[in-house]
């Protein structure tokens, strides 16, 4: 029979491994956040480029 211990009481190591454990998987999910463009903001960025002839 194991002996129950706090976990604050574990060693690194074995904390851990309880970490690991009860982490889930993303599976096909990425995380990443994907950054979209606000329209409302002012944008220095030139939308027509001046025609020189």
């Amino acid at each position: 029979m194991r002996v129950f211990i706090s976990y604050e009481k574990l060693s690194k190591k074995e904390k851990r491994k309880i970490d690991l454990k009860s982490r889930g998987d993303w599976g096909n999910v990425k995380p990443v956040d994907i950054p979209h463009k606000n329209k409302k903001a002012y944008t220095r960025k030139i939308k027509h480029k001046p025609t020189v002839y």
